[in-house]
């Protein structure tokens, strides 16, 4: 049980603790409900691209100060962007919570986005983006969400293209921020050795003025898709990289946990199926793995592996074999005791800091409103019952829900075809 307070302010704003006794760090973060699927095609990256510029100065300090403010102490900042929200942290010693508040709050609320930063900032995307266009086990994930959400924003990079990274101008960006980082949509959240009281005051008594208005929306999910759908690049690779995406759940979805535990028995760790039978009895993969994720209205079960191109139709059809395994059997009592106690374990060990906790708390009230508690979700997984995983493998484990990214030397779309259909 997290020892979690809440405040709503009204303005919208919502600040939040985790008293971790005992500590000796403390985790502060602005998190804002806003991401890359909150873009129109004209500001693809814009998300990405903001992320980057409130490091780059504000009235009261250069880039090279908010930086030093932090990492002179000893501390750690940083900050990262996703579909839905983007987030701005530190942590330092607790005996420095001020200091970090007030970096954060002067970086949030404050970034001049100075043009020639601007300017400077498109090189530093741009060879982030072409890193990534090196690093097929990164692009091939590009390509796959390209094939599940097609002419939508969840379907784009979330830094952006070099190309809409180039054109995207100042003032895009500034209405992006206007439109997009306001005091509903946004919580302000810490965890450490510190009083909920003194973290409000620190953050209701700075001068900064909050942008207000009601939260941004974005574009639902597109959910149509009645056939499998791949992206399929022929590259110049030592090693071919696949990734499946199925279309899933919501993080609404009480099924969520369900799905959860199918991923782990599917291949989240080195007792999986997919890991014992491709690396262990057969050697195709070094890495292959699967994994679950939640959006306010979609989901998606993602397995991906890195091999010999050669033996990349022989993985997928391994693949396929053990999802059709999923729908066809019921899991045993002993597989499923097993994932349960590791999905468990990893979430609760993983709380066990500042930094989780701080997110924990975030995440909990941007994605669902309220402060949930890890109790709610151990039992939400404790109740989950083998019927519970076949009925969960039976809707969504078919071919018409399936899609394929591929980046190797060479393939043969007609194997690729053969090995999806058996999943029918």
């Amino acid at each position: 049980m997290l020892d979690c307070k809440v405040s709503r302010l009204p303005s919208g704003l919502t600040v939040a603790t985790a008293k971790l006794h005992g500590a000796d760090s403390v985790t502060v973060g602005i998190w804002t409900g806003t991401g890359g699927r909150f873009e129109d095609r004209l500001d693809c990256g814009a998300a990405h691209f903001l992320e980057h510029l409130l490091f780059k100065g504000t009235a009261a300090r250069t880039a090279r100060q908010i930086s030093e403010a932090v990492e002179g102490i000893g501390g750690y900042l940083n900050a990262s962007t996703g579909e839905e929200s983007t987030c701005y942290y530190a942590r330092a010693q607790a005996v420095h919570l001020p200091r970090l508040v007030d970096v954060l709050l002067d970086m949030f609320l404050e970034a001049a986005l100075p043009p020639r930063e601007i300017v400077r900032e498109r090189d530093v995307i741009r060879e982030e983006i072409l890193m990534t266009l090196d690093q097929p086990a990164s692009h091939v994930e590009d390509l796959l969400n390209d094939a599940l959400w097609p002419n939508h924003p969840l379907g784009r990079p979330i830094t952006g293209t070099v190309e809409s990274v180039q054109a995207i101008s100042r003032a895009r960006l500034v209405a992006f921020r206007a439109r997009n980082y306001r005091a509903s949509n946004t919580v302000v959240a810490a965890a450490g050795p510190m009083d909920h009281e003194e973290f409000l005051r620190l953050v209701t008594g700075s001068p900064r003025r909050w942008r207000t208005g009601p939260r941004p929306r974005c574009r639902r999910a597109t959910r149509h898709q009645s056939r499998p759908r791949f992206r399929l690049l022929a590259k110049e690779t030592e090693q071919a990289h696949l990734a499946i995406g199925i279309r899933a759940f919501s993080r609404h979805d009480p099924r969520r946990s369900a799905l959860r535990l199918l991923s782990v028995m599917l291949g989240e760790n080195m007792s999986s199926r997919l890991f014992q039978e491709l690396r262990e009895k057969r050697g195709l993969a070094y890495a292959v793995s699967s994994g679950v994720s939640h959006l306010s209205d979609d989901g998606l079960l993602h397995i991906a592996a890195g091999l010999e191109p050669s033996r990349a139709p022989d993985a997928l059809r391994l693949i396929i074999r053990e999802l059709s395994r999923l729908r066809l059997r019921t899991v045993t009592t002993r597989e499923l005791r097993r994932a349960k106690d590791y999905a468990i374990g990893t979430l609760l060990l993983g709380l066990e800091g500042s930094a989780a906790q701080a997110n924990w708390v975030a995440e909990s009230l941007l994605a669902f409103g309220r402060m949930i508690q890890p109790d709610e979700f151990v039992r939400q997984m404790r109740a989950v019952s083998a019927t519970d995983i076949r009925d969960v493998a039976h809707a969504l484990l078919r071919p018409s829900r399936l899609s394929l990214a591929l980046i190797a030397p060479e393939f043969s779309r007609d194997a690729l075809d053969s090995a999806v259909s058996r999943l029918d």
